[in-house]
């Protein structure tokens, strides 16, 4: 046993259903697969039909360049999609369509809040692909069985992918809320992870802390949450930990989490990239985005959460709760900003304090979400004001 002390190098791959209406190759609606009749919106693009030709969804790609932006990523004038060939029962295609070599941006990064302070967690890639369908694993009568609704297949993703710059499960857990944030933000996606609209794989390894070495990596695939990701990371922190000091070797997998036995499991050895068979999708032409169409969409882009932070604390001098509060719903800082215009002469801290206590407490009583609220910002202050 060796008495070195580890750090964790993590990484996240995050992948976002983009918010738009059709898929990403078909003119299939996009719709909530948690209510939906199983194969309801398919059609012989999605379902992989020999002969069929994708094309590509614009507003998929109009939305994709927002976020790049937002994280401050090079949008590459011309992107290539790709073949990634592997299969799977939930894959109508036998492979997914993709970006590889050539995707739509990259060398991004994002500023976070930690307890040490504000780091900057890089990003290495944005890129656009399309989603896989889904399983269902039936347990009935003694036998096992897997039911395939392809509702799924096809539905826009953005795969945003981060470079191993942090080091804790608190660096991970302000990362992927403060991106989750951004994406909601500029409507980019729904960002709800029950429904599976954001999902994360995380890649980690150890290393002796006085060595600059990245030591072998583990992926853990498919984490629906926040808690399961901050779980899965801490278990495997400590197994890697543990083998480490007793001077055995990391093996290089792909793992999964059990929610119910709260642990990783192996499910394979980890792909390297050449195991996909990566090549040019030939049915697709190279994605062109025109310098016109590019600042357009910077011109339309609002205020982003970090402007709009250090906006409050200077010019309304609001405490960092407050303006946190404001950050977590746009519709909830689109309502204040209202308030603000209509009603100059209110303290901005009056009106924070009627809108997190009486109004949040009146639509919690009655199981409204904000979005619902029928009181407008002229009503509320002039209600303040009396």
């Amino acid at each position: 046993m060796d008495n070195k002390d580890y750090i964790a190098d993590i990484g996240l791959e995050v992948h976002v259903e983009l918010a738009t209406r059709s898929k990403m190759f078909c003119s299939c609606a996009v719709v909530d697969t948690t209510i939906a009749e199983p194969n309801s919106s398919v059609c012989e693009v999605c379902m992989g039909m020999p002969g069929t030709l994708p094309v590509i969804n614009q507003k998929a790609v109009e939305l994709a360049i927002k976020a790049a932006l937002a994280l401050n990523c090079e949008v590459h004038k011309t992107s290539i999609f790709a073949r990634k060939n592997y299969f799977y029962p939930d894959l109508p295609k036998g492979y997914q369509i993709s970006q590889y070599e050539e995707p739509l941006a990259t060398n991004g990064f994002l500023k976070i809040r930690t307890s040490e302070g504000i780091k900057t967690i890089r990003v290495r890639r944005a890129h656009l692909e399309e989603d896989t369908g889904k399983l269902t694993h039936i347990e009935k009568d003694g036998q096992s069985y897997s039911l395939v609704d392809l509702n799924r297949a096809g539905v826009p993703l953005l795969e945003i992918v981060s470079e191993p710059d942090m080091h804790s499960v608190e660096d991970v857990r302000s990362y992927a809320r403060e991106l989750r944030l951004l994406l909601r933000w500029l409507g980019v996606s729904s960002g709800d992870m029950e429904k599976g609209s954001m999902r994360f794989e995380a890649n980690l390894s150890m290393r002796p802390t006085d060595s600059d070495k990245l030591g072998t990596r583990v992926e853990i695939k498919n984490l629906n949450s926040f808690r399961a990701m901050e779980q899965a990371i801490l278990y495997q922190m400590d197994i890697q930990r543990e083998t480490l000091v007793k001077g055995k070797e990391v093996k290089q997998q792909t793992l999964g989490w059990s929610e119910s036995e709260n642990r990783t499991f192996a499910q394979r050895s980890k792909e390297e990239a050449n195991d996909y068979r990566y090549f040019p999708e030939p049915d697709l032409p190279p994605l062109v985005v025109e310098k016109a169409w590019l600042e357009s969409i910077k011109k339309a882009m609002p205020a982003l959460p970090d402007k709009e932070r250090e906006r409050y604390a200077e010019e309304y001098s609001l405490i960092q709760e407050d303006i946190e509060r404001l950050m977590e719903d746009k519709a909830v800082h689109d309502y204040f900003e209202a308030c603000m215009k209509v009603a100059p002469h209110l303290a901005p801290k009056h009106i924070t304090n009627w809108l997190f206590s009486d109004l949040f407490a009146w639509l919690n009583a009655n199981d409204k979400p904000f979005e619902e609220l029928h009181l407008s910002p002229d009503g509320f202050t002039r209600l303040i004001s009396l």
